[in-house]
């Protein structure tokens, strides 16, 4: 890696800041984590997150699963800010707010925000109601009378099977993502091997 930037050749300079600029825009209008309204707050975070790696690399394994993207802040922020382009951001939104919701652990938390998280999310005409059949609906319905951290597992894994196996696929082929992953590509197989920016922070 280029350890000064007199080192860096201006090929590669001018690679990493279009790459940065193209990143910048592709999340520009996500509101992830900005939002006090909803549920939970996402600022995800996993632990199979890699701080300070190359950038680049995590833009190209967004494609290679989704647990993938989904243990990458950025690639949380770029999805959701596709998911809006299709007006189903709710799905992610939710599946987030369950992530969070079961790291809580006073029993007096978890039934407020279970109760909360079903009725922004869950109960009919919810203000960001997910696509659920209504057997799940009611099996979630009645996990509320007895709140474990367990309670929204059935629905967080049917909103996650259907991004993964419907949205997933028309990010990957998506322009934005397409041509944000041609420019990563392109970085990482730059001569100097640069890195193009520290992982932005939306």
């Amino acid at each position: 890696m280029c350890r000064t930037l007199a080192t860096f050749p201006t090929t590669c300079l001018e690679r990493a800041k279009e790459f940065k600029t193209r990143l910048g825009i592709f999340l520009h209008k996500s509101e992830l984590g900005s939002d006090t309204g909803s549920v939970g707050k996402f600022e995800w975070s996993s632990k199979h997150s890699k701080e300070g790696r190359n950038f680049s690399e995590d833009v190209l394994e967004w494609k290679e699963s989704f647990d993938l993207l989904l243990s990458s802040k950025n690639g949380v922020a770029a999805f959701h800010t596709f998911l809006k382009t299709e007006f189903s951001e709710e799905n992610l939104e939710f599946w987030l707010a369950c992530e969070e919701f079961k790291k809580l652990r006073s029993a007096t938390k978890l039934t407020s925000r279970a109760h909360k998280i079903f009725e922004e999310f869950i109960c009919r005409e919810a203000p960001k109601e997910v696509n659920i059949d209504h057997e799940t609906r009611e099996l979630t319905r009645m996990n509320l009378q007895a709140v474990t951290a367990t309670c929204f597992d059935v629905a967080q894994g049917k909103t996650r099977t259907l991004m993964e196996k419907d949205s997933y696929p028309r990010f990957l082929k998506s322009p934005a993502y397409r041509d944000l992953a041609a420019q990563a590509s392109a970085t990482s197989a730059s001569p100097a091997s640069c890195s193009p920016a520290e992982p932005l922070h939306t």
